[in-house]
C-alpha cells in the first residue's frame, strides 16, 4: 500500500479516498460509517459518499444498465476526486461491481485506497433482504433469483475482484472487527 501522508509545503497531509467495495449486503456502509467514527475519534475528518443516495439525483429512477452505471459511477468518482481536490478526505460506500470503476477512481485520484468487504453470496442475501428501505433498492437478489433482473451483482453480472490494498472479510469477523482492520492498514500506511 502507498503511504498515503505525503506532507505538502505546509506540513499539512495530503488528503485521501478510501473506497469500501464489495457485493450488496456484505456489510459496506456499516464498515463505512464505523470506519468515519473511528478515524474521527483520532480527529482525522471525512465524508462518506453513499452511492445509494447520490444515485437517487444521477438517476432518480434507476434501472441498473451497464451504461447507466458507468454514469452513476464514474459521476461518484469524480465527487470523490473533487472532494479530496478540496483537501477533504473521502469514504466511498459503492459496491462498483466492474474493475474499471474503482480503476477509474484510482487513476483519478492520488490518495487511493481500495478495501474489499469479503462475502459469501449466500450471507449477502440474506443480510440483504433485512436492511433498511430509506436508500437502498429493496429485494435486489430476489429479482435477480426470479430474473426480474439481469444486473444484479454476484447473479446476473460478476462481481469483479482486483487487487485491493485492504481485504477483510465480514462473514468471520464483525463490523467492528472489519473497520479496525481497515483502520490499522490505513495507520500503517500513515493514514489514521
Amino acid at each position: 500500500m502507498k503511504n498515503l501522508t505525503t506532507k505538502t509545503s505546509t506540513g499539512i497531509c495530503e488528503p485521501w479516498a478510501l473506497w469500501i467495495t464489495g457485493l450488496p449486503g456484505s456489510g459496506k456502509s456499516t464498515i463505512a460509517r464505523k470506519v468515519r467514527d473511528k478515524l474521527l475519534d483520532r480527529e482525522i475528518l471525512c465524508k462518506i459518499l453513499k452511492l445509494d443516495e447520490i444515485r437517487k439525483f444521477i438517476t432518480p429512477d434507476p434501472r441498473y444498465t451497464e451504461e447507466e452505471r458507468d454514469i452513476v459511477y464514474y459521476s461518484l468518482a469524480y465527487m470523490a476526486k473533487l472532494t479530496v481536490d478540496d483537501g477533504k478526505n473521502v469514504i466511498i460506500d459503492a459496491t462498483a461491481n466492474r474493475m474499471r470503476y474503482r480503476k477509474k477512481a484510482k487513476d483519478t485520484i492520488v490518495n487511493f485506497i481500495e478495501a474489499y468487504v469479503r462475502c459469501p453470496l449466500e450471507i449477502c442475501m440474506e443480510r440483504e433482504g433485512k436492511r433498511e428501505i430509506k436508500y437502498f433498492p429493496q429485494g435486489i437478489y430476489k429479482k435477480g433469483l426470479d430474473k426480474e433482473s439481469n444486473t444484479v451483482p454476484g447473479i446476473g453480472v460478476p462481481y469483479e475482484e482486483s487487487n485491493p490494498e485492504i481485504i477483510v472479510d465480514s462473514s468471520k469477523d464483525s463490523a467492528e472487527k472489519c473497520s479496525d482492520m481497515i483502520v490499522e492498514k490505513m495507520r500503517g500506511s500513515g493514514n489514521a
